[in-house]
Formats: structure tokens, C-alpha cells, sequence
């Protein structure tokens, strides 16, 4: 399965993975006030543990620079796929929910629960 369906893959693709953390820390940036909108982008290489890249939007809602933001971002989560895994639960089985009602919104997806930072 390539390209950018999320069905199909295991929690192992950080096309998955990645996805849900992007979300998990966007929803905890705006939980804790320090944007009413964003957007978190995140790349990764095959064999590579850390992301090639971090970028934040905060479409302007933000009193901090996307720098600023990263930094935050940084301190309070570990971006490696292996941690990922762990933090967000995802080897627990909930694909059949997932492919049935989407990937978003379901509160009970620990990726919709918004961390709570320190900054």
C-alpha cells in the first residue's frame, strides 16, 4: 500500500503513525493555548529514527514563532517511530474503527487526547 492511504498499513509506516502524532500534537498545542489553529508537518527517512523535518503553522493564531513552537514540540514529545508506537498505543488493535468510522475525532484514539506540555 503506498501513497497516502492510511488503511491498509500497519502501525509500523510512519505515514500512519506519524499522521496520528502530527494530530496528537496539534490538538495539544491548542489545548494548551499556544495557537488556536495549527498545523504540524513531520517527514522521515527509511532508517532514520529522528524526522528529517518538524514544521509548524499556526496561521497566525500564535503569540510564538513557528521556532518557538518546534522547540515546545521537542521538550515534550519523542518523534522516533519506535516511540510512537508506544506512546500512542498503536499496537493496540483499533483498525477495524479506524477503517470503519475514520482515522479522526473519536475520543477514545489516544492521538486525540491532547498531552499536556511544559513550556
Amino acid at each position: 500500500h503506498g501513497g497516502g492511504a492510511f488503511s491498509g498499513k500497519d502501525y509500523s509506516k510512519v505515514d500512519r503513525s506519524a499522521a496520528y502524532l502530527s494530530r496528537w500534537i496539534a490538538k495539544s498545542l491548542v489545548k494548551a493555548g499556544l495557537a488556536r489553529r495549527c498545523l504540524v508537518q513531520l517527514s522521515y527517512a527509511i532508517g532514520v529514527a529522528e524526522p528529517l523535518s518538524l514544521f509548524v503553522e499556526s496561521y497566525g493564531t500564535s503569540d510564538k514563532s513557528s521556532d518557538e513552537l518546534v522547540e515546545i514540540i521537542r521538550k515534550n514529545f519523542d518523534l522516533r517511530p519506535g516511540v510512537i508506537v508506544k506512546e500512542l498505543n498503536l499496537t493496540n488493535p483499533i483498525y477495524n474503527r479506524t477503517a470503519k468510522n475514520g482515522h479522526f475525532s473519536d475520543q477514545s484514539f489516544t492521538w486525540e487526547q491532547p498531552k499536556e506540555l511544559k513550556f
